[in-house]
């Protein structure tokens, strides 16, 4: 490695294809449903996505996942509707 070179496995920033490389998604759906929740520095045309913001993001929106899971459907909480009017 030259002298003076970047690790790449040392960066704090990300550019846009490089963010949504690293979150496993498509350029197109970081831009569409990604890029607007998270922070970012912007320099003339260029945006950076800081390494600890994409963690930042998936750890929230993990903790979102599991918080908002609906219950298990059972029996006690299954209502089918009578065709008369009432419930079972």
């Amino acid at each position: 490695m030259k002298p003076g070179a970047r690790r790449p496995d040392l960066r704090l920033a990300l550019n846009q294809q490089e963010a949504a490389a690293a979150l496993g998604v498509s350029p197109d759906f970081f831009q569409q449903h990604l890029r607007h929740e998270l922070r970012c520095v912007r320099r003339g045309r260029r945006r950076l996505y800081p390494v600890g913001e994409l963690q930042r993001w998936l750890d929230d929106n993990a903790s979102r996942a599991l918080g908002e899971r609906d219950p298990p459907v059972t029996d006690a909480n299954v209502r089918t509707s009578d065709p008369r009017g009432g419930s079972r």
